[in-house]
């Protein structure tokens, strides 16, 4: 089975469980590490990546970001708890972290220079076997005006608008094509250069795109649960060749965006949204989810 790290000061291992040793307060200092990958290589500015798709293709990135929210330790009975996030005013703030993997450099000339991989917080003393966490922003904070949010919640590059929300994920890549590939379906537009994966609230009905719903037919939250998990060893894994592994990155269906925008409608993306574990179109996911791992 696969496990996850949390990576603590003082860590013991107890039967087949961890346990947290208590500080002066009771609780204990966590931190949990990420990293992204595209097919089992890191994730790296510039770098460009083979075999992506159905046509095994090769993508330079030049995005990778995503915010996770809502994490919780699971202990030895099974009730879940939750990790107190510290709020450092730049990558955290109440339950919701950004995870930023680009760093502006090469193509990411779009992004910021400074990084983030880690989540930090507390937790209760005890003996831990598990952990849930959910990668997206919860609905209470996910319709506002970036420009006044605090940090991480300030990042206008990781916002639609209020009506939409945040992008929970978004992943930017240049496809190399391939100069004899034919468009799958007669609405295809051909070979495409840009493909992007955009993960966030869709059909959320409000009176304009400035106003806050009241609610999202397609929240599109991912929820990830790992029952077992290394609190010395391990590491928490998004990959995104895993999610592009039955898409086609070199065309791209006929008036939509480039990639998938989790947007309804959208003929790339299904063999996306499957692999994020997630329904798209009234059809429910047929497995789980492929994008987060451990190790």
């Amino acid at each position: 089975m696969t496990r996850t790290l949390i990576s603590l000061g003082l860590v013991s291992l107890l039967a087949a469980c961890s346990s947290l040793t208590p500080g002066l307060s009771g609780k204990h200092d966590v931190t949990i590490r990420f990293a992204a990958e595209i097919n089992g290589q890191a994730f790296e500015c510039g770098k460009s990546y083979a075999n992506i798709g159905t046509t095994r293709s090769t993508i330079t990135p030049s995005d990778f970001r995503m915010y996770v929210s809502d994490v919780k330790l699971i202990p030895k009975d099974g009730t879940l708890v939750a990790l107190e996030l510290a709020q450092d005013a730049t990558w955290q703030h109440r339950d919701v972290a950004l995870l930023d993997f680009e760093n502006a450099s090469g193509p990411c000339r779009n992004g910021t220079s400074a990084t983030n991989t880690t989540l930090r917080g507390t937790a209760p003393s005890g003996e831990y076997s598990g952990m849930v966490l959910s990668v997206g922003v919860p609905f209470a904070l996910n319709h506002q005006d970036p420009t006044l949010a605090p940090a991480p919640l300030n990042s206008t590059a990781m916002f639609w608008n209020w009506q939409g929300g945040y992008k929970f994920v978004k992943f930017d890549t240049a496809s190399s094509g391939i100069s004899d590939q034919q468009p799958a379906t007669p609405n295809a537009m051909g070979p495409v250069t840009r493909y992007s994966v955009h993960l966030g609230s869709t059909a959320c009905a409000s009176g304009s795109k400035t106003e806050a719903p009241q609610a999202c037919q397609n929240p599109n939250r991912l929820t990830v649960r790992f029952d077992r998990f290394d609190l010395a060893k391990g590491l928490v894994v998004a990959d995104m060749g895993a999610v592009l592994a039955q898409a086609n990155v070199d065309v791209n269906a006929k008036g939509t965006s480039p990639g998938c925008m989790s947007f309804a409608k959208d003929a790339d993306c299904p063999p996306v949204m499957q692999a994020l574990g997630l329904a798209y179109d009234g059809i429910a996911a047929t497995s789980g989810q492929k994008f987060i791992n451990a190790r």
